[in-house]
């Protein structure tokens, strides 16, 4: 067998560094409140944005779908693994967002896997804003397309990229929709003036804008008035959904051309019958209520606004995705676990999910919790804040 020791060294290089991430087990459901190692602890680190990963209407759909059609799928979707199921729940997505088609992947990752290669290629270029999801990266480079980033949300850079990118033919403008560490949104109705002054092809990416922004969480072509403007909008359903998958809407001549050429739709097993169900049952509660999307925000703004009155630094963010700006990503380590020691779990990001000097405990807000959890979530965030000497001396809560 080949020798591994390099291995051993490269980690002991990320546990001297800070950079080393410890998997936290979770034994209960995904909520609010949860345990790990025998201890409920508040959740601050999960993206169960609405509250539905343990909602009793998903599981109960769930359960009957099993019963009805088995579990999973046992063939690719091409072959012989499209359940009704799977058409249905693209037929209600695509509804629910406001596009002529969908069609729905394993995940949101495998969507932006799926899409990018499929729509350009060598002879081709991309426009990327420089704090793009690692799948979009990781898309980009399947494609093998010429990948041009632009600064961070910065329409006058991207307008300079493209009058100096010249010599290709087809051309794609990138962007995510909320920036998942920052909790920023982009521009996307500027973004959009410049992919249709120019003739080129925009896509976002929205997984942290379902069931977050527009109407109901409708997502961030919604929240900008853009539909029928966008080319591609890829989403997931392992966030706000509260399940697992991802999708793309667009035109129908979009979804016909991904379900001919997009790899991971043609060489990966199909969703599996109980998530399907699930995600049906999640489209279902949003086109008939926008109570959870209402409470998440409403947790936000108190939230946003005690740690920001506490004196955290809190970025510029405008989502329920809240960072604390702490710099160094060993003291982003030690005050996670002062955090989960007085019974708060929030992970640190640092390099390379961030850049260095960047890293920061990302503060994940769900209408789940109630708001006794985000006043008591406050005192500890407070407590450990002034012990470990981040915030003034006087800042008490």
């Amino acid at each position: 067998m080949a020798d591994l020791s390099w291995l051993t060294t490269q980690l002991d290089e990320l546990k001297a560094k800070g950079l080393y991430n410890e998997i936290r087990v979770i034994e209960s459901p995904m909520a609010g409140r949860i345990q790990i190692a025998g201890q409920e602890k508040l959740n601050f680190c999960a993206n169960n944005y609405l509250g539905l990963a343990d909602d009793p209407r998903l599981k109960h759909a769930a359960h009957a779908a099993i019963e009805r059609y088995g579990i999973g799928p046992g063939a690719v979707r091409s072959i012989a693994g499209t359940n009704q199921l799977h058409t249905q729940l693209e037929q209600d997505l695509a509804q629910f967002k406001g596009a002529p088609a969908c069609l729905t992947l394993q995940s949101g990752f495998a969507a932006n896997l799926a899409v990018i290669p499929a729509l350009v290629g060598v002879e081709d270029v991309i426009f990327s804003d420089e704090l793009n999801h690692a799948s979009i990266i990781d898309g980009c480079r399947l494609s093998r397309a010429k990948v041009v980033r632009y600064a961070h949300n910065d329409i006058g850079d991207l307008q300079a990229k493209i009058q100096e990118t010249t010599g290709y033919q087809r051309r794609l403008i990138i962007s995510d929709g909320v920036f998942s560490m920052d909790g920023d949104i982009a521009p996307l109705d500027k973004l959009c003036e410049v992919a249709e002054e120019h003739n080129i092809l925009l896509m976002v990416d929205d997984a942290h804008g379902e069931g977050v922004l527009g109407t109901g969480g409708r997502g961030i072509v919604d929240h900008f008035g853009l539909h029928g403007r966008v080319d591609v909008e890829v989403g997931t359903l392992s966030k706000a959904f509260g399940v697992v998958g991802g999708l793309v809407a667009g035109k129908q001549v979009l979804i016909d051309w991904l379900r001919q050429r997009a790899r991971p739709f043609l060489f990966s097993s199909a969703m599996t019958v109980p998530d399907v169900a699930a995600c049906i049952e999640a489209v279902h509660i949003l086109n008939h209520s926008d109570e959870l999307v209402a409470r998440l925000w409403q947790n936000a703004r108190l939230m946003r606004t005690g740690l920001s009155s506490l004196g955290f630094d809190t970025g510029n963010s405008q989502t329920p995705i809240i960072p604390i700006m702490l710099g160094e990503a060993a003291l982003a380590q030690a005050f996670a676990r002062r955090l989960m020691t007085l019974g708060l779990f929030a992970m640190p990001i640092a390099y390379p999910t961030v850049p260095l000097g960047k890293a920061r405990i990302r503060v994940m807000n769900s209408a789940a919790h109630t708001t006794q959890d985000l006043e008591e979530a406050l005192s500890i965030f407070a407590q450990v804040g002034n012990e470990m000497g981040i915030l003034p001396a006087t800042t008490n809560h």
